[in-house]
């Protein structure tokens, strides 16, 4: 029986083995040793169990707004917002979390819902700006990313203030932390916490619904031919502000994993980065769910391990955020790399 890999597939591995080799030439450019760069990088990220989950707590925020921002690929818009998103649902959790003295139990879930509904407000203002006036998605998620970046910078001054620093808020206490100490021990100290499985069912669930249901198809379909679904009686206008407040609960997600879950508080002045990875662990991974998690743990072993490799090489680990900015460059431009495939392909039945 033969197995048919999706053309995705290649591409993405086409886009790393690319990255890698530009990485290894501009390692030899600096004077250093690109496999041993790479043996460090490497090992930094997997060498034992207590890294392997630091890999993982890395990854999963990355996971939630690479699928936020695969979603709304898939249904035509292009979520730019995670960051904002992400950092509203931090808020909400962690405002949740340090008002509330109520049972474990009850407390992470409803910290759960506050960043999921958090995230979604913030990208229901651009979908319904999309919606109802046609302003592109792109220019109303940005200004979105810095309303929530003041909102922060007041709030948690105002409201949360730490106890010596009004630069971050709180730390929450230890029944609001998605750390667990079964999980805690089991990687040998590491940051890894319940975010992670909460993610791989995200995960699950975004592909089915993509996939397997009548939501899913009309989503896409309004996403990718307005009119067409129009005239077939679709809600289009519900289905794109729907479709941005599912991207944004997810981005939401990601920033309760986060700013509970690998951190202990929040800090004003800072737009997280991940919210912007997200659309490389996105592209990486063909805007499939799966892709997705393949993706964001990859660039999770390359974040874990640079600063392993700086530490026992002269290689700075910009080098290491080159080399992903790289395999996004290529993964941006897998329409290159898919008439390469075909060409390959033409050649090979032509040769037979």
């Amino acid at each position: 029986m033969k197995i048919k890999i999706n053309k995705q597939v290649y591409v993405g591995l086409i886009s790393v083995l690319l990255g890698l080799i530009a990485g290894a030439v501009l390692m030899v450019f600096t004077g250093n040793n690109p496999f041993l760069g790479y043996s460090y990088l490497f090992r930094g990220g997997l060498m034992n169990i207590e890294r392997i989950g630091n890999t993982l707590a890395t990854a999963t925020p990355l996971i939630f707004t690479g699928l936020s921002v695969a979603f709304a690929f898939k249904t035509g818009l292009f979520n730019i917002g995670a960051s904002g998103q992400m950092l509203i649902g931090g808020l909400c959790a962690t405002a949740v979390a340090l008002t509330f003295n109520i049972p474990r139990v009850l407390l992470l879930p409803i910290m759960m819902a506050a960043a999921m509904f958090g995230g979604g407000l913030w990208a229901f203002v651009p979908g319904l700006l999309k919606a109802r006036f046609n302003v592109h998605e792109v220019v109303s998620t940005i200004m979105m990313n810095w309303i929530a970046y003041w909102t922060i910078y007041y709030s948690v001054p105002a409201f949360f203030k730490g106890e010596f620093l009004e630069t971050e808020s709180r730390s929450i206490p230890e029944a609001a932390s998605l750390k667990a100490p079964w999980l805690t021990d089991l990687f040998n100290g590491s940051f890894i916490n319940y975010g992670l499985f909460l993610a791989i069912i995200a995960v699950v669930i975004i592909a089915i619904i993509l996939n397997k249901t009548v939501l899913g198809y009309e989503l896409k379909a309004a996403g990718y031919n307005r009119f067409g679904a129009e005239y077939a009686g679709m809600k289009v206008n519900r289905n794109i502000v729907l479709s941005m407040v599912i991207a944004g609960a997810l981005a939401g997600l990601g920033g309760a994993t986060y700013y509970v879950g690998y951190a202990s508080n929040i800090q004003i002045g800072v737009l997280p980065a991940l919210g912007f990875d997200g659309i490389a662990a996105a592209l990486l991974g063909g805007l499939n769910p799966y892709g997705v998690l393949a993706a964001s743990i990859f660039f999770g072993i390359f974040h874990s391990g640079k600063g392993f490799m700086n530490a026992m090489t002269s290689i700075p680990p910009e080098i290491g955020d080159t080399i992903i900015a790289t395999i996004i460059y290529f993964a941006a431009t897998s329409i290159l790399i898919e008439r390469a495939i075909n060409i390959v392909q033409k050649k090979v039945k032509g040769g037979n």
